[in-house]
């Protein structure tokens, strides 16, 4: 069907489309000059399905070759990051000499690289991006995950979804150590959701001067029941299960002693690997209460840096019905691009699938924002307006067949009062999630919080409170009798998406008699027209 469609289009694939504030300069200083992601998105004609684009991308991939200089960095806990970088030099002529870091007054852009979930520099994705950036002059470096790239668990502490401590670390370093250097961040699946998970809780305090998220998750909570919804969603939660599970058992010694390691074995499902392992070391009663804490969705509105969002619609693993798109409307900071096919992180192109399409997006949103005037001001400030604040972490309502749909206990039917008024536990400053002998702790900045209510809510409240004023008695005309319907038909609409398809077919199904038996008047007219003509 994949192939079908793009031969009818000729192979020419749909238009990236674009989300963004209509007050956003990173859209008008950068993004606008980006033909990438101004452009259409065609992906490979024999790779037109994102289950094949995914699979290929897994085992095929065609990495290109990186000669990696490693870097061990060491954690306050204990805990050891295996460092990987990559220069121009090194891509240009490859040696085997030692290697002494990237000089302290070096003014060379820095790209961190944050991987996805069991993903580490050696993955074919990242070789991608990291070959690419350093083939244009700029000094890339892997983050690896604890525990991953050849490196042992030296710690209590294990990486998950809403770790960021790891990252805060490892951007504090690379700040100090090279302060001339612009830090650019890019984070890749579960990668993206801790990079912009990062950027919120750090607000304005972050050394960080532009960031991308690649095929983030968003909600965790939501993806989970997605990827156990379908047979074919069940094929990809069994094999990051497996990935999960090899990762456990590279660290046994510790992860046994942490852990329900008989749960971790007889594992089948990554919700399965979670609720043995990662909702144990995170000292939590449940899946769902690590899924909600970790997810970053409600994150993105403290987000102060220029951020571009990369997602596929028809990504296999991130479901589209987490993306956040009002909530990356409301922050002018924030890019969301969108295509219509893509597959989770192939987004292979050209006759050959030689070239991934959102590394090129990626290089060219880098280098038209490393050239732009948005970075040389320290911080870009977001003026959180009614509709910023107004937004809370996402409140679903998880059906029997999986299934989500919106969730709302307010009586009076109005969904932005209940969205302003009712209390989010998530949101109090100060809340961590404390893991096992103080490893694992997620912790949220005060800064990051907000006010439940809007500005405008307490207005609006404080009006009703104030004096009554007289009432004049409309005339009596037609749009007295349309507002109400249209009130209505808002109000149906914002309870649930469903409202208008099922007002839409109800349309159909009551006017479709009277236009069945019109019908054949209307054409009998014509036909009889059409036979005069010829006499």
């Amino acid at each position: 069907m994949y192939f079908i469609q793009e031969l009818f289009t000729g192979f020419r694939g749909k238009p990236v489309s674009l989300t963004f504030n209509s007050c956003c300069d990173l859209y008008q200083e950068v993004v606008s000059k980006c033909k990438t992601l101004n452009g259409r998105f065609s992906s490979t004609p024999w790779l037109c399905s994102p289950h094949l684009q995914t699979a290929f991308l897994q085992f095929f991939g065609r990495a290109p070759a990186c000669s990696y200089r490693r870097q061990i960095f060491q954690l306050s806990d204990g805990g050891t990051i295996a460092l990987d970088w990559l220069r121009n030099i090194d891509v240009k002529k490859p040696s085997i000499e030692r290697f002494d870091g990237v000089q302290s007054d070096d003014k060379s852009p820095i790209m961190l690289v944050i991987p996805g979930l069991t993903s580490d520099s050696d993955s074919a994705y990242i070789k991608h991006l990291a070959f690419k950036m350093a083939k244009r002059g700029w000094n890339v470096v892997v983050s690896n995950h604890r525990g991953l790239g050849g490196v042992s668990v030296t710690s209590d502490c294990f990486y998950n979804a809403g770790w960021t401590e790891d990252a805060r670390r490892v951007i504090d370093h690379l700040h100090t150590q090279y302060p001339q250097a612009p830090l650019f961040t890019v984070g890749l699946s579960i990668g993206a959701n801790v990079l912009v998970k990062y950027l919120g809780e750090e607000g304005v305090n972050t050394a960080i001067v532009g960031a991308a998220a690649i095929c983030s998750p968003w909600d965790l909570l939501i993806c989970d029941r997605y990827i156990n919804r379908r047979l074919v969603q069940r094929v990809y939660d069994r094999a990051l299960a497996i990935g999960l599970r090899g990762y456990a058992k590279l660290h046994q010694t510790v992860m046994s002693r942490l852990a329900d390691w008989e749960g971790i074995v007889k594992a089948r499902s990554v919700r399965d690997f979670d609720h043995s392992s990662t909702r144990v070391l995170a000292d939590l009663e449940t899946v769902d209460t690590y899924y909600r804490k970790a997810s970053c969705t409600s994150y993105i509105g403290n987000v102060m840096v220029p951020l571009l969002c990369v997602s596929a619609l028809d990504d296999p693993v991130c479901t589209r019905e987490a993306i956040p798109w009002d909530e990356c409307r409301a922050n002018k900071n924030i890019v969301l691009a969108t295509t219509h096919h893509g597959g989770h992180l192939g987004y292979f192109e050209g006759m050959t699938a030689k070239s991934l399409w959102w590394v090129r997006a990626v290089d060219e949103f880098l280098c038209a924002l490393n050239s732009s005037s948005l970075i040389h001001s320290k911080k870009v400030t977001t003026v959180h307006s009614s509709l910023e604040t107004s937004i809370d972490p996402p409140y679903v309502n998880i059906r029997e067949d999986g299934l989500v749909t919106a969730f709302s206990n307010d009586p009076s039917g109005e969904v932005g009062s209940q969205q302003n008024e009712q209390p989010v536990e998530d949101d109090k400053a100060g809340d961590r999630i404390r893991g096992v002998n103080g490893a694992m702790q997620l912790e949220t900045n005060a800064t990051t919080q907000f006010d439940p209510r809007s500005e405008s809510t307490r207005l609006e409240d404080a009006g009703s409170r104030g004096p009554a004023k007289m009432l004049v008695t409309p005339e009596p005309d037609f749009d007295a009798v349309i507002v109400p319907v249209k009130r209505c038909l808002n109000q149906l609409s914002r309870r649930s998406k469903i409202s208008m398809w099922v007002l839409a077919y109800i349309a159909i199904i009551t006017t479709w008699p009277i236009l069945g038996s019109a019908s054949p008047m209307f054409f009998k007219k014509k036909l009889r027209n059409i036979f005069s003509l010829k006499r």
